[in-house]
């Protein structure tokens, strides 16, 4: 799963132009958004979102309490990201 964290650090900061940020300075558990972490706002949840949406073919649910929370923080999204790839695999293993 570090892979996996590594590249969502890598697709945050090349979709959200965070040039002065590398991989190693954004915490896993850091929030990613307001003052206490990054500093992310509504317009760059949606901007993960959609490339979250596109990398890893994500079902993200808008105006879900649990959609915000998997975005809370890096080791929150590779979660999401994790649970989707193995419910997917399910799934493809159950149409066999």
């Amino acid at each position: 799963m570090d892979s996996l964290k590594l590249e969502i650090k890598r697709l945050l900061i090349e979709a959200l132009d965070l040039e002065d940020l590398s991989p190693a300075d954004i915490d896993d558990d850091a929030p990613l958004f307001g003052s206490d972490g990054i500093g992310l706002d509504s317009i760059d949840a949606l901007e993960i979102g959609i490339v979250l949406r596109k990398q890893y073919q994500l079902t993200i649910a808008a105006n879900d309490e649990r959609t915000r929370e998997h975005f809370r923080s890096i080791n929150s999204l590779a979660a999401l990201v994790e649970s989707q790839r193995e419910a997917a695999h399910e799934t493809t293993r159950k149409g066999d």
